[in-house]
């Protein structure tokens, strides 16, 4: 896998602190953490009513150390329940086909197996694994989750394309020559979802059991709930749903270098791959993109899972962190949600 060495180390897991595969240890923040401060950020966030400028904040976790370091919920909200992910999904779904790279099943770098580009002219053909992962396909496709508005993402998941979401992302028509134009797309990443299929040749159940036998068992990851279309895909773009603490779980696996208590999970570089700026991330965007994670929200070096309406796991490798927030936020709050996430992690 490529890497950049001015990546940020990820750090290993503290010798002592156990592996949180049956249960998470619980411990204090790192000496010199502004507990106060994170006290007060935590206390508005959990406001009730709800702050207008954030929305419902309805889960938040910290993981410092491996060890749950803080968590609180909001009303009848709990550690038991499981919360959406919608677009942390994508960094689940960039995780199997990590599988898949391991199991030599995938190279990401070759055309992807999509039969709808197989016509001897369609130029779709050349589009890479690599490619669809870094939001760089080159093909059409509206993410406007605006009711009322032209938007692929709505049609795909709730209109015509719903009973095959990559089905439908595949028929869209190139835009832009591939690795030309970077444009966010969860389209691309139900293709991707569809190629992990094709890999392993198992669709519906089958490819449900290998989630749970490969990536979710192995980690101790018991809640998630992923959905899938009518033609048998993970609807890898949007939609698995887990407790906040399995988020954490997730994060930790990337925090730990794809390792878990001495197994190899993810393909050694998988996550340097993950975490590796994607070029052309146009300036609107006030976060960098990687391999299916998003970069940069608590400074220099983090890299997380983003979700709509204020779905979040963040990892900062520098204070061996991460943060899980969940909640339902307007999308005029995103910015304000991401500042948040961001002065938390400055508490640390």
């Amino acid at each position: 896998m490529p890497s950049d060495h001015t990546l940020p180390p990820l750090p290993r897991q503290p010798e002592g602190v156990s592996w949180p595969t049956e249960a998470w240890p619980t411990g204090t923040p790192a000496e010199g953490t502004d507990l106060a401060e994170l006290d007060r950020l935590l206390d508005f966030a959990f406001s009730d009513p709800a702050p207008e400028t954030m929305g419902e904040t309805h889960a938040f976790l910290a993981v410092q150390g491996g060890q749950i370091v803080a968590e609180r919920y909001w009303r009848e909200f709990s550690a038991a329940h499981t919360y959406p992910s919608w677009s942390e999904a994508k960094s689940i779904t960039q995780a199997l086909i990590g599988i898949l790279v391991r199991e030599g099943r995938i190279d990401i770098h070759a055309p992807a197996d999509v039969p709808e580009w197989q016509g001897p002219d369609d130029p779709r053909g050349a589009i890479t694994p690599d490619q669809l992962l870094r939001m760089s396909s080159g093909l059409k496709f509206i993410e406007d989750y605006v009711p009322g508005s032209v938007s692929d993402v709505i049609e795909m998941l709730f209109g015509s394309g719903q009973s095959d979401v990559a089905g439908y992302a595949a028929s869209q028509p190139l835009a832009h020559p591939p690795d030309s134009f970077w444009n966010y797309s969860s389209g691309t990443s139900n293709i991707v979802a569809r190629c992990a299929a094709r890999a392993l040749g198992a669709t519906g159940d089958a490819f449900r059991a290998f989630m749970f036998e490969e990536l979710f068992g192995p980690i101790g990851m018991r809640s998630p709930l992923p959905k899938f279309d009518a033609a048998g895909t993970f609807i890898g773009s949007s939609f698995c749903y887990c407790t906040a603490r399995d988020f954490a779980r997730f994060g930790l696996l990337y925090l730990r270098d794809g390792v878990w208590d001495g197994k190899r999970i993810l393909p050694e570089g998988w996550v340097d791959y993950a975490r590796t700026p994607t070029p052309a991330v146009p300036e609107i965007e006030t976060l960098g993109y990687g391999a299916h994670w998003w970069l940069g929200m608590a400074g220099p070096g983090s890299f997380s899972c983003n979700g709509y309406e204020g779905q979040y796991t963040v990892l900062v490798p520098e204070k061996d962190l991460i943060l899980v927030r969940h909640g339902k936020s307007p999308l005029e709050a995103k910015e304000a949600v991401q500042g948040w996430m961001a002065d938390v992690a400055g508490c640390f």
